[in-house]
């Protein structure tokens, strides 16, 4: 579909595209990424899930925001877009948001071992150079949230997990002790609301910018693209855990035999309705609406 709009820039889920010079809006598709590829097949519903859930925890979250004196990007979606000759198809996957110079960080938080940190830990009992207690496995909660950056790749890429000092290195001392203290007061937060909704929020991963100096939540929010949700009344330290995410897909591509290099393979019907069925869940656990 054609957009009045300048194509900018075409990420693994979303396109960007600029407004004037100071908004950008940012559409979400249905792709869906796994090991950095994207798969060719999309699955239905996921870019509104997306941006309606990204809609709701900007609002969640804008009291810690301002306790840090940060803010997040969003200015408009929905059918406020219409008026900005965004097309009626599209205004539920969009939003306008403000144009950021962006950080070269992926902030990562994290409340339980999982992933990739799983993997680090079990090499050095350690992920990158936040020590970890001994003793821990798969799913294991943290005695506290942990600070875990990383690379933030290009599209085919992978993110590469890095220590604190690499961050100040990128954004200088002040700017890395910021990013830290408030990716962490966000996770917390995000963490309590999950909470009482039944469900785990085991990571997560933010993206920020800056605009006249101040720092910025861009990006998406709190997504099953983006965080590990898992069902509280499951959880169960040792093995990997029944989710509302993404890592059901994952898992199919482990036991389908694709080895990450050849062109990943479609996903089958079911494993397209399921992955759907786990993102509508997680939005009307969280925010307490029906999807529709």
């Amino acid at each position: 579909m054609t957009l009045p709009f300048e194509l900018v820039a075409q990420g693994k889920v979303r396109e960007v595209y600029a407004v004037d010079d100071d908004r950008l809006l940012l559409v979400a598709s249905d792709r869906i990424s796994a090991y950095d590829v994207v798969l060719p097949t999309p699955v239905p519903d996921k870019g509104r899930v997306l941006t309606a859930l990204s809609v709701w925890w900007f609002e969640q979250l804008a009291p810690v925001l301002a306790e840090h004196g940060a803010e997040h990007h969003l200015l408009a979606t929905g059918d406020a877009l219409l008026a900005e000759g965004v097309p009626a198809e599209l205004a539920g996957r969009s939003m306008l948001v403000r144009r950021l110079e962006m950080l070269p960080v992926e902030c990562v938080a994290r409340g339980y071992l999982s992933g990739s940190g799983t993997h680090l830990y079990q090499r050095s009992g350690a992920i990158v150079d936040v020590a970890l207690p001994a003793g821990l496995v798969e799913g294991s909660r943290l005695p506290e949230p942990v600070f875990t950056p990383s690379t933030k790749a290009e599209v085919g890429e992978h993110d590469e997990a890095i220590g604190f000092a690499q961050v100040v290195d990128a954004v200088g001392a002040e700017r890395a002790e910021a990013l830290r203290a408030l990716t962490l007061a966000l996770y917390r937060r995000g963490a309590e609301i999950a909470e009482d909704a039944g469900i785990v929020l085991a990571d997560t991963k933010f993206e920020f910018g800056t605009a006249d100096g101040t720092l910025v939540l861009g990006d998406e929010v709190l997504t099953p693209d983006s965080s590990r949700f898992w069902p509280a009344i499951t959880w169960s330290p040792g093995a990997p855990q029944p989710s509302f995410d993404k890592q059901y897909v994952r898992d199919w591509l482990t036991t389908s035999g694709w080895d990450r290099v050849s062109p990943a393979p479609e996903l089958p019907e079911a494993v397209v309705a399921a992955t759907r069925e786990r993102y509508v869940t997680a939005y009307e656990k969280l925010t307490g609406r029906s999807w529709s």
